[in-house]
C-alpha cells in the first residue's frame, strides 16, 4: 500500500467513532473511490455489514456510534426517544429484561433500512415513526455524538404514552411520571399545544394531575386542544369524565 493510500486509510480510521459505520456513498463523496475501498476490504481493514455499509474490521458495533454515522453520513434525522431518552436524562425506572433496548424515532419520510433493524448491536434498536409532534424538542446528549439528538424529558414522556399500551404499560408509565418533578411547564405547554394525538395529551394531563406535580398548575389547559370525543384506552377500566378517557382500574386506584 502506497504512502498516500495509507495516509487516506489512517485519516478514515481515525475519523469515525469506534463502533461506527462507513457508507459507500459518503466514502465516494469524500474521495474514496470504489477501487480504493475494495483494496481496504481485500486488505482486511474494512468489513462489510450490508451492501454499501462497512465498518472497521474487529470493531464491536455500538448503537450510538452506528446511529451517529447513519445520521451524519446519510443526512438522516433519527433521534433517541421515549424511555431511552428519559434514561439519558437520569430517569431510569423502566428497565426492560435482557439486552438493553434503545428506542429510536425517525421521520416517516426517512424509512430505516432492514439491516439497521436486524443487526446485533450492543443494544436492541426499536424504531418508530410519528408526525404527532409538529414542533419537536430535542437536545444533544453527548458531545461525542454531535449528529445524534435525544428527546427532552418533556417530549420523551409523551412519546412513551404514544407507544402505550403496546410498548409500555400505563402503570409503568405512571411510576415514571411520579419521578418527573422537574419538568419545565413552558416546554410542556409548547409540546401539548402542538401535539396532534388527543389520547396522549389527555393521558398525560391525567397522570400529571394525579401525581400532584407543582408544574401542572402552571399549564394553561384552556390553550391545549383536547377534543370532545370519548376514548376507551383499556377494556373494563374506569371512566374519567374530566379527560373523557377510560383508564386502567389499577391506575385509578393507585395511591
Amino acid at each position: 500500500m502506497g504512502i498516500e493510500t495509507g495516509n487516506k486509510l489512517n485519516q478514515l480510521l481515525q475519523r469515525s467513532n469506534q463502533g461506527g459505520l462507513y457508507f459507500s456513498s459518503w466514502l465516494k463523496e469524500n474521495g474514496y473511490s470504489d477501487q480504493l475501498v475494495k483494496k481496504y476490504r481485500d486488505s482486511g481493514w474494512l468489513s462489510s455489514l450490508s451492501k454499501g455499509v462497512m465498518y472497521r474490521t474487529g470493531d464491536k458495533l455500538k448503537s450510538f456510534s452506528v446511529l451517529e454515522s447513519y445520521n451524519e453520513q446519510l443526512n438522516k434525522s433519527c433521534h433517541i426517544a421515549a424511555h431511552s431518552a428519559l434514561e439519558l436524562s437520569g430517569f431510569n425506572h423502566y428497565v426492560p429484561m435482557g439486552k438493553p433496548l434503545l428506542v429510536v424515532s425517525h421521520p416517516s419520510k426517512e424509512p430505516v433500512p432492514s439491516w439497521i433493524k436486524n443487526e446485533d448491536f450492543d443494544r436492541t434498536l426499536r424504531f418508530f415513526s410519528t408526525e404527532t409532534f409538529s414542533k419537536s424538542e430535542l437536545v444533544l446528549f453527548n458531545p461525542n455524538y454531535p449528529h445524534l439528538q435525544s428527546s427532552v424529558p418533556e417530549q420523551a414522556v409523551l412519546e412513551c404514552l404514544l407507544l402505550a399500551p403496546k410498548q409500555y404499560a400505563y402503570m409503568d408509565l405512571f411510576y415514571i411520571m411520579e419521578q418527573l418533578t422537574t419538568l419545565r411547564p413552558n416546554i410542556l405547554q409548547t409540546l401539548l399545544e402542538n401535539t396532534g394525538n388527543l389520547k396522549v395529551k389527555r393521558m398525560f394531563l391525567y397522570m400529571a394531575e394525579k401525581a400532584g406535580h407543582y408544574w401542572f398548575d402552571s399549564l394553561d389547559i384552556e390553550k391545549i386542544e383536547l377534543g370532545s370525543s370519548k376514548f376507551q384506552l383499556v377494556e373494563n377500566g374506569i371512566y374519567i369524565p374530566r379527560y373523557k378517557i377510560t383508564i386502567p382500574k389499577e391506575l385509578h386506584e393507585y395511591e
